[in-house]
């Protein structure tokens, strides 16, 4: 049986900056194919992002989980989803597309279990979802699986043995978001006798005038016609109840081999997006040191935030959680570097029992931050 013990590492790696207290980081850590680097920044009242990072010597798990409605559903998630990864891996030989299905199916099911529990005294857990992007890295093999608009984006050379200074910016996911004409496209061709299905409100399109994301983990009440008939619910002008789903979680899975050109990934949620194109990203990960570079890249992404509104890093970096998501959404960046991509044998980590779970605060810096620090087995 593999115990796991997720834990706020700030004190040994880094933690909050000095500079800006709503700032987590981990300079940089090892995995089987080269070393990570994660940093969170926060900008609700509540954190609603969360990011993890599972490796072991046949297998480096990532994840970025950016949550809306509440905390609730991302937090769920890194309690779960990684359980049913390890679970379903072990029992079907490795890491498959139809393992990482069987593990975002199982945890949706999860917190639908969790709704209809708390439901009778707490209605608006219904309404709680997360962004979930997931990637996997077992035997050469890279497998990216998502639903929302959480990205993963490789930066790999433009020559075979990456060493010339062309650097491509490959996305490895799918936006599910109806801001996209082709998603939304999809969800009107599913839909094809509501002709509201998505409406178009001060220039952001979005599903049900309620949200912009088609896919993800929660959001019950858009999924199940029987969570969508409380009066909390109307507000928002709901059929009551619906006709069918509006929201899926089936993921969109990537499965790529990794070639020896391919330098590193950047999995992030949609606020390093916002702000920084695939292409910007990824020249500052080539141009810069490894330590920290995650945090370099949250950096990059506030100081456009900040020249938007004329103002200076400095100052927006001053503004407290809950006012700041005026000016940036919640924002985590996990950097993965490839130096042994071709097969993790060949990779640093030796030692076939090393196993390391990093799993970034709940709330950075407040008086529940600790709750990240929770030991468990997996689900077996």
């Amino acid at each position: 049986m593999l115990e796991i013990c997720m834990r706020p590492l700030e004190k040994c790696f880094g933690g909050g900056d000095r500079r800006d207290e709503l700032l987590w980081h981990i300079d940089l850590k090892p995995h089987a194919a080269g070393d990570y680097s994660i940093a969170v920044v926060q900008a609700n009242s509540s954190l609603e992002d969360q990011g993890q990072v599972f490796t072991s010597p046949s297998a480096t798990y990532i994840g970025v989980y950016d949550g809306h409605g509440g905390p609730e559903a991302s937090r769920f998630i890194t309690h779960h989803l990684f359980p049913f990864l390890h679970k379903f891996a072990s029992e079907h030989g490795g890491v498959s597309a139809e393992v990482i299905r069987k593990a975002f199916e199982a945890t949706e099911e999860e917190f639908l279990r969790l709704v209809k529990r708390s439901w009778p005294s707490r209605p608006q857990i219904a309404s709680v979802g997360s962004c979930c992007l997931v990637g996997a890295i077992a035997n050469g093999v890279l497998y990216v699986a998502n639903l929302g608009d959480s990205r993963a984006v490789l930066g790999r050379g433009g020559s075979p043995n990456g060493t010339n200074n062309q650097l491509v910016a490959e996305r490895l996911s799918t936006d599910h978001n109806v801001g996209v004409e082709e998603v939304r496209k999809e969800v009107v061709a599913l839909h094809p006798d509501d002709s509201h299905i998505v409406v178009n409100n001060r220039g952001v399109w979005r599903i049900k005038g309620i949200i912009q994301v088609s896919r993800s983990i929660g959001d019950i009440y858009l999924k199940k016609p029987e969570f969508n008939r409380d009066p909390l619910f109307q507000q928002f002008g709901l059929p009551i109840p619906l006709k069918r789903p509006v929201m899926t979680a089936e993921p969109s899975i990537l499965i790529r081999k990794l070639k020896p050109e391919d330098l590193f990934l950047i999995f992030a949620s949609d606020g390093l997006w916002e702000q920084l194109s695939d292409q910007a990203a990824c020249e500052i990960v080539l141009k810069s040191p490894r330590a920290g570079i995650a945090k370099r890249l949250v950096r990059a992404a506030l100081k456009e935030a900040a020249k938007k509104r004329e103002m200076r890093y400095q100052d927006i970096k001053r503004i407290e959680k809950g006012v700041r998501r005026h000016f940036h959404d919640d924002i985590t960046v996990i950097v993965m570097y490839l130096d042994h991509p071709l097969s993790s044998s060949n990779g640093r980590l030796k030692d076939r029992n090393f196993v390391d779970w990093t799993s970034a605060p709940v709330d950075i810096f407040s008086p529940n931050a600790d709750e990240a620090d929770v030991s468990f087995h997996p689900v077996h």
